[in-house]
This record gives structure tokens, sequence and C-alpha cells, in this order.
């Protein structure tokens, strides 16, 4: 299990035998007149950028995890901005492991998406857990339960669940969120430069506002780099 530092994490006993770590927001500040989010306030710069998780495009990974109360809140922001974002904005899910129960939804959701199954089960799996409290103490057979009431075969997810494609990935998930320093859940990353948390006044749609903020941000670099250099006059 990554090293993660104590810092804004609140605790809450979601599962009867687990309390989850998640982010706490982070302090009010007066918001910009304009709107424009606030360096250190609703994001943060990297000091080294890190490598993103996936490849192509504009990267925005979301650090969550089914045991998180507060990504469940979150999914239903995410799913409507899905819709609208730009053709080059490639959104990934990365899997938080904080505990044990984390490291079995890590897994499962790691096992779904070999299983090509992550779009019917990923909003589903959240209601189960957090709306009508099915996982039980969050055990891989229940987990898998839970899948299975989905149509996914229980016995081919708990298979995938601990076979090497699925090892190999939590440990790139890992890695991912020692490197950028994730601190809780849901937080964004985009492009492995910048670190998204939610803030107490801006709540979830300022998460994805500051995200269309910061893609806005990559896009201009992107331009710049890529533009040729203007022909000089005779």
């Amino acid at each position: 299990m990554i090293a993660l530092r104590p810092l804004r994490f609140a605790l809450l006993a979601l599962l009867p035998t687990l309390a989850l770590a998640v982010q706490a927001p982070a302090p009010v500040a007066a918001a910009a007149s304009d709107g424009t989010p606030r360096l250190g306030i609703d994001y943060e710069v990297m000091p080294l950028p890190a490598p993103t998780y996936g490849q192509g495009g504009v990267e925005v990974a979301e650090v969550f995890s089914y045991a998180c109360i507060h990504c469940s809140h979150f999914q239903p922001y995410v799913d409507a901005w899905l819709k609208h974002k730009p053709a080059d904005v490639r959104w990934e899910y990365v899997p938080a492991d904080f505990g044990p129960v984390w490291n079995t939804f890590a897994r499962a959701y790691f096992a779904a998406e070999q299983l090509h199954v992550v779009d019917k089960t990923h909003a589903a799996i959240f209601r189960a857990v957090h709306e009508e409290h099915a996982a039980g103490s969050g055990t891989p057979e229940e987990v898998a339960a839970l899948y299975g009431k989905l149509g996914v075969d229980p016995a081919k997810l708990l298979a995938a669940m601990n076979n090497a494609v699925t090892t190999r990935r939590l440990g790139q998930a890992r890695q991912f969120a020692l490197t950028t320093g994730i601190e809780g859940t849901p937080t964004i990353v985009i492009d492995g430069r910048y670190r998204i948390t939610a803030t107490a006044d801006r709540g979830f749609p300022g998460m994805l506002a500051t995200a269309d903020y910061l893609i806005a941000q990559e896009h201009a670099a992107i331009n710049k780099t890529t533009a040729p250099a203007s022909s000089k006059k005779p």
C-alpha cells in the first residue's frame, strides 16, 4: 500500500469494518470576482510534472474509490460533464488503494474493466454500496455478488480480480497516486501537472469548472508549441 501524508483526511464509518479516508474540503477563500479558479485553493501546480496514467490527448484522471461516499456523490456530476467534454480529452478512473476494502474495490474495478462491463456497472456499484448498503463488509465474494446482480458472472469477476493484469494495473494506480501526491478522494489530476480537490464554497461543480479552466490552459500550451513559425516579410 502506498504511503500517504496524513493531511486532509476525514474518516467516515461507511462499511461495518472500515473507516474510510476521504478528501476534506479545502478552507473557504474569497472567490475571484470573475470566477477564475484560485491557485493554491481550487487547484495546485505540481512542482515536477508526473507521468500521466494513460496516453493520448489531454488526460483528466480521477482518483476515486467505491468505498468513498464523496466519490459516489461526485459521480453524477462526472457523468454529466463527460457528455460534453472536448473530443481530445481522455478521462481516466484511477482506483485508490488506501486499505483492505479499498483494495478489494480497486481490484473489482480492474476486473470489470477486463470484462468490458465498467460502463454498465460503475454508477450502479456506487448506488449499491452507498444507497442500498449492499456491500456487507466488503469481502471479495460480497463485492463479486454486487456485480452478479448487475449481470456479471461473479466467478469470472473473482478470477479477474486476482489475475496478473489486475495486480499490474493496481501497482500502476498506486504509483500514480504516490507520484501525484494524492491525499484523499475524489481528486482530479490534469495531465500529470495539476491537482484539483473540492472546496467548501465551490463543491463538485467547482472541481469540474476548474478542470475546464486547466484543460483550456493545456490546449493553449499545445497550440503554442505546434503553431508554425510566422513567415518573415521580405
